[in-house]
């Protein structure tokens, strides 16, 4: 857990569910890096290895956007924030298609980390609304 996020007891279930989300991409990245660390026959790096990245520093952002936009006053700013959650979420799902495509044994938990961002955009739905 982020250390300055503190204790998550009071915070909603998306909030929550970001944080699942980003422990879950840590580990499938930490697995999936040194599939694609090494250099192509060709001399060039796998482009792969910048999505591995990309997921869990989009998946670090959620936690932080929901917090904002659930402590806005003003519904524009509020839902400033969640379109930032939107783009973050939608971005992390495209990016788990390309990893799906890679020659890795770790692209197998790839569908487990698209199932729960699925549940996410869920509870997103009903965020907004509260919002």
């Amino acid at each position: 857990m982020l250390p300055h996020l503190g204790n998550s007891m009071n915070h909603s279930a998306i909030y929550k569910k970001a944080l699942e989300i980003f422990a879950l991409t840590r580990q499938i990245s930490f697995y999936l890096t040194p599939d694609v660390s090494h250099l192509q026959k060709n001399g060039t790096e796998d482009p792969n290895i910048y999505f591995t990245g990309d997921i869990v520093q989009q998946s670090v952002s959620l936690g932080p956007q929901i917090l904002k936009a659930e402590r806005q006053y003003f519904s524009e700013e509020k839902h400033k924030y969640a379109a930032s959650v939107m783009r973050l979420s939608n971005l992390l799902y495209k990016n788990c298609e390309r990893l799906e495509q890679i020659n890795s044994n770790g692209k197998d938990f790839l569908p487990l980390l698209r199932s729960e961002i699925k549940k996410f955009r869920k509870l997103q739905r009903n965020w907004l609304l509260t919002l």
